[in-house]
């Protein structure tokens, strides 16, 4: 039989220091100022959980991808934000990672110590097992909660828990659960939606989903690819020439199995930089003949078709706009495929991925979402394997 992971409200963790891996890489806006706590927000739950068994907690978290240490990836106002939910403790920074450092040795139950930008460390992403086992040093017990990460073999995800006992939190329990059930045991019909850019990111994704779902709506610069595969011209739009003939297979396997792939049929054809006009509509096959600007959003047609097969879902998971949604001017559609998402309350939705979080952050009905996934990458692997790298970590532990 094989091991499964413990989680902490299985587990007795009092009066321990306790190392605890969140994701806290958040949105932030141009300025570098926090645009989004909501993965703060997410592992509070296990942060009060553990504060609340007496424990004393060194928190890691990466953000964003900084070479070196680069100031601008401080998570100074992270820490900030943090310490504005938890007013009974002080949040104490720091980037000396040494059990003689006096914020570690001498670290007071009511404070909160919060390693400096894990990625500032290149050991981190290398794995190193040293540095893990550096980083090990600083506490009794390790705790994962950060999903969002469980798909990376970085040190301070995979390594430590070769050094210490180690559990997952109430987060990364919540998220496995949740869309292990929807994935395994899917209520039909099962609609998945998919975004983005690239295909070439979520080829294995796609696969694992022509095994399960009903229906895959295909939008954003991802669906170009596979217009281009149907021997459409996109004109100037984003496509991934090389990975047409992938497209092409991806197609044919659809073909044959009972999942139906749905691609836009009409789009909003523009210019990214302009956002005073909100583009054309044309047809797909129309946008040779007419127009040589880029796709940028799915059109009122495809709209339509889009929401009639979300309506009548039982299980919903989206990952990725369909449009250019860093131009307010396209972000139509994507803000469609949300509200028609909300508004049927027979389904359960799952959502996620940073530029999908990222889409819909300020929303009203966010209640209305079954799961709002904190992993974007992380959610399709475990989608398409079963596990992750740092879930199988835990097991091992």
């Amino acid at each position: 039989m094989s091991k499964k992971v413990k989680f902490v409200d299985e587990a007795k963790i009092n009066q321990k220091k306790v190392l605890l891996r969140v994701d806290f890489n958040v949105t932030l806006n141009p300025d570098y100022t926090i645009a989004d706590d909501f993965r703060i927000r997410q592992s509070l739950p296990t942060i009060k959980y553990l504060l609340g068994k007496k424990n004393r907690l060194i928190l890691i978290s990466h953000l964003d991808r900084p070479k070196g240490r680069d100031p601008k990836y401080s998570l100074k106002p992270v820490a900030k934000d943090l310490q504005n939910y938890l007013s009974d403790y002080k949040v104490l920074l720091t980037d000396k990672l040494s059990p003689e450092n006096p914020i570690l040795k001498n670290q007071k139950e009511d404070e909160i110590v919060f390693l400096e930008n894990i990625r500032f460390w290149k050991e981190e992403k290398e794995n190193d097992p040293e540095f893990a086992q550096k980083l090990a040093s600083l506490g009794e017990v390790f705790v994962n909660d950060a999903f969002g990460v469980c798909h990376r073999e970085n040190a301070s995800v995979v390594g430590i828990p070769k050094f210490l006992p180690s559990f997952g939190g109430l987060l990364l329990k919540k998220e496995i659960e949740t869309i292990k059930k929807a994935i395994e045991k899917p209520k039909h019909p099962f609609v998945a939606i998919i975004g983005g850019a690239k295909i070439s990111t979520k080829i294995a994704l796609i696969d694992r989903l022509l095994e399960i779902a009903d229906y895959l709506l295909i939008g954003g610069g991802l669906a170009n690819t596979f217009l281009c595969a149907q021997g459409i011209n996109t004109g100037k739009s984003y496509c991934e020439i090389d990975k047409v003939e992938i497209a092409r297979k991806i197609l044919f396997k659809a073909a044959k199995s009972k999942t139906a792939i749905i691609l836009p049929e009409d789009v909003v054809v523009g210019d990214p930089e302009n956002s005073e006009n909100g583009g054309k509509v044309l047809k797909v096959e129309e946008i040779e003949k007419k127009e040589n600007g880029a796709i940028l959003d799915i059109g009122p047609e495809t709209q339509a078709k889009f929401a009639s097969i979300i309506a009548k879902a039982k299980t919903i998971i989206w990952n990725g706009p369909v449009g250019y949604i860093e131009n307010p001017a396209f972000r139509r559609g994507t803000d469609f495929i949300y509200y028609c998402i909300t508004e049927n309350t027979d389904a359960i939705s799952i959502v996620g991925g940073g530029d999908t979080l990222a889409a819909i952050s300020k929303k009203e009905y966010l209640d209305k979402i079954t799961h709002i996934s904190t992993g974007g990458g992380a959610m399709l692997e475990f989608i398409e394997r079963g596990t992750l790298p740092g879930i199988e970590a835990l097991k091992a532990s």
